[in-house]
């Protein structure tokens, strides 16, 4: 939430005025504990196969939003979601829907498709009974589309195949139908096919979701106490932090007096309510139904995705498969100007408020002065949060190069967790480490599989298994290192394949690792934020790599500079870049050489005495750690 756009009461967090709506009509808030007429679903499917205009196009046909207010991406309320066309925050949305004479409610969740959100991909799906499995009918069922049907199937959910796209002229919906009947052992009149673009098949697919999707169903049938699954959760400046729930058990009314049972901590719920999308309290919440709890609660970590809220007075065991979400990335976080310290804490103390998974701890560094340790779900999570820190809350940032988690067994017999390059231990000091390694999915056309194969030598790959998956297509499972697929890897796969491929990873442990800390140097000085952690057999080649480029993108200083790497106790490749000069000789005109010859010298004295007192530090700007950070 940015400083120019504050929320009203009652708004949610991040959400601009003008996205707001009015309630349609009062049956929202109707008798919600008729669990017969109820279904909760979501929506998966691998990136830009058409999530969020299909909620579209549901809210449109279900008069859930006026036409007249209705936009592309409406779920989408970030900046950054609409800008990068992506779905980045969950959002819960309830409509009605007459069906054979009776009227129905339909709770969705539209989930994020990215592989960096797939714990709460997982935890909103234990908030429902059924998904919408969508393949775009121009690329067919994709990695990531894979993945997520697999969280589904391990949930137990009811699963409807839905084709999208067919009014597009390169639409293969005969030959994707195929590959969904293979995939889910349906029959083909169980695939639908839509265009959630212009709305053809949605009312079909809308009975579909009424005749076949399960309504919910509770666990413990005579309860005096409530029992509900936190699924997401938002932060709001006045009512603090606002849950979002699936109630699995009893109901919830507003003033009842409620606990985390992960966390053991209190509140009183000011307001409860459904979302339409927007907002709107209707005093009770009943057993199956998604909606919000106002906490009022205003300090981090208190509220977690996947946790349990039950009454305080009467509190009921958890609901099974919480985990706390582990970060994967790691990245320090300095602010430019120091000054701005105190408010780089407050801003990643507000973010956290709203993104549980976001991890940081203070860390300072003789270069870049104080800042902090950030731990993220993956490179996209890491991503956005920056983006979200400049954005929101106006701050220039330094950011290092981003690491993963190394364990490492010291010669004393100790083991440690290293989350930053710069504290990975010097040679000698211990005797082994172990690094986390992923499992790799890759879906691409049988004709970029040779190009593919090339980079799996440079980035340390494991092949496993090479399928034929129809359609001119191979799969490929392989192993890797977790810091090699940081290194590029999606990106390079995606040119070598001209972005035809589909990549998915998940975590698979710790391994051996043979690698060694690499440090820059810059007039002597090591510079925290450029240390990575590499592979013995490469730390040559990134050394050499790194000090040349740093030449290209480091302006010139008052005197000569120096570009070192260092590893395995000694400089291992170096570069020089020359010192801006004035041309002190300029106003000379004519007479002996000797008086320009003493004016360069005097030059050159001047540059060195700068130096040897220290007051010749180096100042790198914000954009050379951003190019640094890019291939």
């Amino acid at each position: 939430m940015t400083a120019a756009k504050r929320p009203r009461r009652g708004a949610p967090s991040g959400v601009p005025l003008p996205t707001l709506f009015m309630l349609q009509s009062p049956d929202l808030a109707t008798d919600m504990s008729d669990l017969k007429h109820t279904r909760n679903f979501g929506i998966i499917a691998h990136i830009d196969h058409g999530k969020s205009t299909l909620s579209d196009r549901m809210l449109e046909l279900t008069e859930t939003v006026e036409s007249r207010k209705m936009k592309e991406q409406l779920l989408d309320q970030m900046e950054l979601e609409r800008e990068r066309g992506i779905t980045i925050k969950m959002q819960p949305v309830r409509m009605q829907f007459e069906h054979e004479g009776e009227k129905y409610t339909l709770n969705l969740l539209d989930t994020p498709g990215h592989i960096d959100f797939s714990y709460e991909v997982s935890r909103a799906l234990k908030a429902v009974e059924g998904v919408l499995l969508l393949v775009d009918a121009t690329q067919g069922v994709q990695a990531q589309t894979l993945s997520v049907l697999e969280m589904a199937k391990e949930q137990g959910l009811t699963i409807i195949p839905v084709l999208n796209k067919i009014d597009l002229p390169l639409a293969r919906p005969d030959e994707i139908t195929l590959q969904m009947i293979d995939l889910l052992g349906c029959e083909e009149e169980d695939v639908l096919h839509v265009s959630a673009k212009t709305g053809e098949g949605v009312p079909a697919l809308l009975e579909t979701i009424v005749a076949k999707f399960p309504s919910p169903k509770t666990e413990l049938e005579n309860t005096a106490s409530t029992r509900g699954l936190v699924f997401d959760f938002a932060y709001d400046t006045h009512r603090g932090v606002i849950i979002y729930t699936r109630l699995v058990d009893g109901s919830v009314k507003k003033g009842d007096k409620l606990k985390f049972i992960a966390t053991d901590k209190e509140f009183n719920a000011i307001d409860v309510g459904v979302f339409t999308p927007e907002e709107h309290s209707t005093g009770e919440l009943g057993m199956g139904s998604i909606g919000y709890i106002v906490t009022g609660l205003k300090e981090p970590g208190v509220a977690r995705v996947g946790d349990t809220v039950t009454f305080a007075r009467e509190p009921l065991a958890a609901l099974p498969g919480y985990e706390e979400p582990k970060p994967v990335v790691w990245a320090s976080v300095y602010p430019e100007d120091q000054d701005d310290f105190v408010e780089l804490r407050k801003a990643l103390e507000r973010l956290q408020l709203s993104d549980s998974s976001l991890s940081f701890e203070e860390e300072s560094s003789g270069t870049l002065g104080r800042g902090f340790r950030c731990g993220f779900l993956g490179m996209l999570h890491m991503e956005i949060v920056i983006e979200r820190l400049k954005r929101e809350f106006n701050l220039s940032l330094v950011v290092a190069t981003p690491t993963i988690t190394y364990e490492v067994k010291m010669k004393d017999g100790s083991t440690e967790k290293v989350y930053s390059a710069v504290f990975f231990p010097d040679e000698g000091t211990y005797t082994d480490a172990r690094e986390p390694w992923v499992n790799v999915r890759i879906i691409s056309p049988s004709d970029y599989v040779g190009p593919i194969v090339q980079l799996f030598h440079d980035h340390e790959v494991t092949q496993k298994d090479v399928d034929a998956f129809g359609d001119g297509r191979m799969q490929m499972d392989l192993e890797m290192p977790l810091r090699e697929l940081m290194r590029n890897f999606f990106d390079e796969v995606k040119s070598a394949s001209s972005g035809y491929a589909s990549l998915s990873y998940q975590l698979i442990g710790l391994r051996d690792a043979n690698i060694e800390r690499l440090d820059i140097l810059i007039a002597d000085e090591v510079v925290p934020a450029f240390s990575r952690v590499v592979a013995r057999a490469r730390v040559q080649e990134e050394a050499e790599e790194t000090v040349k480029k740093l030449k290209e993108v480091l302006p010139k200083q008052q005197f000569e500079l120096k570009i070192q790497a260092k590893a395995h106790g000694r400089i291992i490749a170096a570069e020089r870049k020359s010192a801006m000069r004035k041309d002190v000789t300029g106003a000379l005109y004519g007479g002996d050489v000797t008086r320009k010859r003493k004016l360069l010298e005097k030059q050159k004295k001047g540059k060195k005495k700068l130096k040897e007192q220290g007051k010749g530090k180096v100042h790198i700007p914000q954009d050379v750690f951003m190019k640094m950070t890019q291939r």
